[in-house]
């Protein structure tokens, strides 16, 4: 796996630069996942509200599986399939990212969340497995893992958040220098 990751990349910087423009600009940074991905999400939105290296202002990054008062009665009103996509109808404004998680890129309430993101004007990166799936044919950036094998897309899904939460760091802290 480790001679096929050079085209992940050009998409990482990509998906940094572009993160670390919208918070400066003002926009939030909304992150869903199942699972294990949700706990990416969560940590994702944990390194840049308080801090991933450097002491720097709090960015606004939102993990959507958090609020499990929202997702209980959103999944027994409506759907499990709804549980973020009505979240971000609430939430989300035009400009802001949405950073969708899913190791195979199939979940239904991850598509659900980009198409309905993709319709309001927020830039929806996906976060996936190989391929990207069906979140992959339909989000604005994609950034696939080449392996098929949960736990290897899982393992470097982490280094890829850490990455892109260091890149956006020194691109808020130092400006565009690098």
């Amino acid at each position: 796996m480790l001679d096929r990751l050079d085209h992940i990349y050009v998409p990482t910087c990509k998906a940094a630069q572009l993160i670390a423009d919208r918070l400066r600009s003002g926009k939030r940074i909304f992150l869903c996942g199942n699972g294990g991905s949700a706990a990416d999400a969560q940590h994702m939105a944990a390194e840049l509200s308080g801090r991933f290296l450097r002491e720097r202002k709090a960015l606004d990054a939102i993990a959507l599986s958090c609020n499990s008062s929202a997702i209980t009665a959103i999944g027994n009103d409506f759907s499990f399939e709804d549980i973020f996509v009505r979240q971000i109808e609430a939430h989300g404004r035009d400009g802001d990212v949405l950073v969708a998680i899913s190791t195979s890129g199939n979940s239904i309430n991850i598509l659900k969340a980009v198409v309905k993101a993709n319709e309001m004007g927020l830039v929806t990166i996906a976060l996936t497995g190989e391929g990207g799936g069906e979140v992959g044919k339909i989000a604005n950036m994609l950034i696939d893992v080449p392996a098929s094998s949960t736990p290897r897309i899982q393992e470097m899904h982490l280094l890829i958040e850490h990455t892109i939460c260091e890149m956006i760091e020194n691109l808020i802290c130092d400006g565009d220098k690098e």
